[in-house]
């Protein structure tokens, strides 16, 4: 296999990690490539187009049918008696139709009942068959009511109520857990925005209020919900910018915890919702990993050696961080798991490679990590980060790119194909359904049979075949590096010896040193006489 080949299959470039409406933060597939600010202006401009084309067909159609209102008022005097006869009969089929229906969903015991209603029906004549909606809809929740919540209104409500509480809500234990972490998430806000005096009071009456209109809200569809959190995110930055004036990196903490308050006490509400198609996606998901559970890091070229007991260890400790994410309750928390699980993969290739990891190297193991652990509920946790995570984290900072990354990831994924590994299609398909499998390196020189144990120690053999190989190697360049240092040495020698042979050096007898000017040893000096002033008279 090529290594050029197989690279081409997973490098995502760095430039398509970035918002494609240029504006230089990072994109997410979720909001089509666009960053959450870019992404909430392009929804908002296609929302309010939507309207327009909603009202525009509902004032078209208002108008037709006034026309056909209009135009209809000719001729209703001639088919006035046959529409009142048609509409005569069609009552009494329907009415027909609920008698019979309730007489197969209604209970032995309200048999008489029924019969006597019955028999006052006839009486009643053109009043029964005039029935108004309230008793339509009475009779219609008498057919499809069970017998047993019949017979008295206070038990039928307690127990359906009873029915619904049992199917929802969890089981004690996690509800108490949950009730305690949510209680020492509240103490801990409490005590955090007491450091912020007014701006922290500020802070926690806008957060009881977000609670407050949310908790009347659970009607609204998720991305509605979603625009909800990110205006409020908003705002409360906004606020403590431009009105308590606080610094940026006060304002980033302050949301970081005003972020943990609020998802902790929705998170149960909003993370994997019934009215959504996540756990559909979450299902699809592992059951595409599962069936790629054949695909071996030679494929993805993943530059990572799990034979090196420390680079095992990362792997394991990054398949740990990506599952433990689906255990947090904060968006920030689970980024921070996919943090952990990044920076772990990255010690695992500088690790093998001795040598600083690149994003080329990075993008297939982080798949390879996905596949080897399948996360739980991998793409409602996506959909809870994307939609409910403050937008700071995600547009930017080394969270942002790792998710972006992980988002990357999942796609491939999703979009794996026998040329994406460099495959013949005839290959993929039989590794997919399951007719065989890849060849190990170690399956030619075993048989099935044969102990774990001998495979671990033929295992350790070769190891140590290749090690003494590389001592041997190792030794040879060093012996020829001595023999290098050895030659350079003795032609620098000679050099200089060659330089000094050509160029003699004489070396002088050292001469007398000659007596300073001021010296009182004159005689030896032989120097003149000094001059003696005269003076001549003028």
């Amino acid at each position: 296999m090529n290594l050029k080949s197989e690279r081409r299959g997973i490098h995502v470039d760095q430039s398509e990690l970035l918002c494609k409406k240029g504006c230089g933060y990072y994109g997410n597939p979720a909001w089509q490539g666009f960053c959450s600010k870019c992404w909430r202006e392009e929804y908002h401009k296609a929302r309010q187009k939507q309207i327009q084309e909603d009202w525009e067909l509902a004032e078209r159609l208002q108008r037709e049918e006034e026309e056909a209102y209009a135009s209809s008022q000719s001729t209703q005097g001639a088919q006035s008696l046959t529409f009142s006869k048609f509409e005569e009969k069609k009552t009494n089929e329907k009415t027909r139709k609920v008698t019979t229906v309730k007489k197969f969903f209604t209970a032995s015991s309200r048999a008489g009942a029924k019969k006597a209603a019955e028999e006052k029906t006839p009486k009643q004549g053109q009043l029964g068959r005039e029935r108004n909606a309230d008793n339509i809809l009475r009779d219609l929740k008498e057919i499809f009511t069970p017998s047993w919540e019949l017979s008295s209104p206070s038990e039928a409500l307690a127990g359906k109520l009873k029915e619904i509480q049992e199917a929802k809500a969890p089981s004690p234990s996690i509800h108490r857990q949950a009730s305690i972490e949510t209680d020492r998430v509240s103490k801990e806000f409490i005590e955090f925005i007491r450091t912020y005096q007014k701006p922290g009071q500020d802070i926690y009456k806008q957060c009881k209020l977000f609670l407050d209109t949310m908790s009347h809200k659970r009607d609204l569809s998720i991305e509605e919900q979603s625009e909800c959190a990110q205006d409020f995110y908003q705002n409360v930055a906004d606020r403590l910018q431009t009105r308590w004036k606080v610094p940026p990196e006060k304002v980033e903490k302050a949301m970081d915890e005003v972020e943990k308050y609020i998802m902790t006490r929705q998170y149960k509400y909003v993370f994997c919702p019934e009215t959504t198609d996540d756990e559909k996606k979450d299902l699809a998901v592992q059951k595409r990993i599962r069936a790629l559970h054949w695909v071996t890091p030679q494929m993805l070229c993943v530059p990572v050696s799990e034979e090196i007991p420390e680079v095992s260890d990362m792997v394991v400790k990054a398949i740990t961080d990506i599952i433990e994410m689906d255990s947090k309750r904060v968006p920030r928390d689970k980024l921070a798991c996919i943090t952990k699980c990044s920076k772990h993969i990255f010690n695992a290739i500088k690790i093998t490679k001795n040598e600083p990891a690149s994003a080329d190297d990075f993008l297939p193991t982080l798949i390879y990590i996905v596949l080897k652990g399948n996360p739980p509920r991998l793409q409602s946790n996506i959909q809870y980060i994307t939609r409910f995570c403050n937008p700071s984290r995600l547009m930017t900072g080394e969270d942002g790119y790792y998710f972006t990354n992980l988002c990357c990831a999942v796609a491939f994924i999703e979009k794996l194909d026998a040329q994406s590994l460099n495959l013949s299609q005839e290959d993929f398909d039989r590794f997919m359904t399951g007719q065989t499998s890849p060849k190990k390196q170690e399956s030619d020189s075993f048989s099935p049979d044969v102990c774990l144990g001998v495979k671990q120690m033929c295992k350790s053999l070769d190891l140590l075949s290749q090690l003494n190989e590389r001592q041997e190697r190792i030794v040879s360049e060093a012996k020829k590096l001595e023999k290098d240092l050895i030659d350079w040495t003795d032609g620098i020698t000679k050099e200089v010896e060659d330089i000094v042979e050509k160029y003699p050096l004489e070396i002088k007898p050292k001469s007398q040193a000659l007596a300073a000017i001021d010296s009182e040893n004159v005689e030896n000096d032989k120097l003149p006489p000094p001059l003696q002033p005269q003076v001549y008279a003028g």
